[in-house]
């Protein structure tokens, strides 16, 4: 089981993590979507393909452009699809 949480909150919990460039994707419906808004940022992976962003908010803090998905990813990063990752101001717990 890992845990993704920031400024103390969880924002993410599941036992069916992937790891792909050191990084945590979690499935969808194992991320809080409450916290997360989307956001316009976008980047591009030449292999993953191009990412979309959420912020977070929590205690009215807001993170801009902290967690990122793949709607549509390329052939060969299909183990992306429907999984979020986020970026290195959220902590990660595994038990």
């Amino acid at each position: 089981m890992v845990k993704a949480v920031l400024n103390g909150t969880i924002i993410a919990e599941s036992s069916d993590t992937i790891i792909v460039e050191n990084n945590y994707y979690f499935p969808k419906k194992d991320v809080k979507l409450n916290y997360m808004s989307p956001s316009d940022y976008h980047t591009t992976c030449p292999w993953k393909g191009k990412a979309s962003y959420y912020d977070i908010e929590i205690d009215g803090k807001k993170y801009k452009n902290i967690a990122w998905y793949y709607p549509e990813p390329k052939k060969g990063a299909e183990m992306v699809k429907d999984r979020i990752a986020f970026w290195k101001e959220v902590k990660f717990e595994e038990s």
